[in-house]
């Protein structure tokens, strides 16, 4: 593709993402992604030609003044579209399909000090939410959604969409949750898992307090029941527990009771 052409695509991939796009002049002089892209082209211009300190000049030029960094030795495929920006960091060995949208504080890095290929490869039509990062030498496939603040370790499949930390994929193949720019309305596998235990915690505590209310109404006495102990108050424990003139004692029960029997036994 000539470099006119290649020109032409980046600017369309803007108007095609970005609805606040209103002309060629504002988009062409105000749009710090676009620069950025066209900065690494030069620059990877040099660096094939094992140019690399002109290389990294101009990277680091570049990242300046938009706040992107892209290593020189990064392979950005056609329409890529930077959304604002700032902060987003790609490295030397990554590799980025066609049609791509990156939204600001996105990180396309390694996992170590390795050698050799240490950042991830990214297919077409994938779309990265803002802060997410993704980091290792692995592919994430076609059509995937990465959510906001994602943290991506592992190989993602293609037409998945991925969320939490860290990134775990919760759809694949599915039903489409709308417009591939709504990256708000992703669901989230940790809030899921918390609104099920909280749920879980709220059906327990209410069979406690089912079984307690159970335990105190097969605890109270009947009124006048049969086979039920009925209070006494002192003056009848007294009586029971005296001698009366025949001589006989009262009943052992209420003898046990008895304070009189309590003094002779001290």
């Amino acid at each position: 593709m000539g470099i006119w052409r290649t020109v032409k695509s980046d600017i369309e991939a803007v108007f095609e993402n970005d609805p606040a796009a209103r002309s060629w002049f504002e988009v062409v002089f105000t749009y710090a992604g676009l620069h950025a892209i066209w900065a690494h082209r030069v620059a990877q211009f040099f660096y094939r030609r094992r140019m690399y300190t002109i290389a990294r000049i101009i990277s680091q030029v570049s990242r300046f003044f938009t706040g992107i960094e892209i290593h020189p030795g990064a392979k950005l495929g056609r329409k890529l579209f930077i959304d604002h920006g700032m902060g987003v960091v790609i490295g030397e060995t990554c590799e980025i399909g066609e049609e791509v949208v990156i939204y600001q504080g996105v990180t396309l890095g390694g996992t170590g000090k390795e050698k050799g290929k240490r950042h991830p490869t990214i297919g077409n039509r994938v779309v990265i939410a803002s802060g997410a990062k993704v980091l290792g030498s692995f592919t994430v496939g076609d059509h995937t959604n990465i959510g906001a603040n994602s943290v991506v370790l592992r190989e993602v499949p293609p037409n998945s969409t991925v969320v939490g930390i860290p990134g775990r994929v919760v759809k694949r193949n599915g039903k489409k949750i709308g417009d591939r720019l709504d990256h708000t309305n992703l669901p989230d596998p940790l809030i899921e898992t918390f609104r099920f235990m909280q749920k879980e915690i709220n059906d327990l505590k209410a069979e406690v307090e089912r079984l307690k209310k159970g335990g105190q109404a097969d605890a109270r006495p009947s009124d006048g029941g049969p086979g039920q102990a009925q209070p006494r108050n002192s003056s009848e424990y007294e009586h029971l527990g005296a001698e009366d003139d025949s001589g006989h004692a009262g009943n052992a029960h209420d003898l046990v009771h008895s304070p009189e029997l309590e003094k002779k036994r001290s």
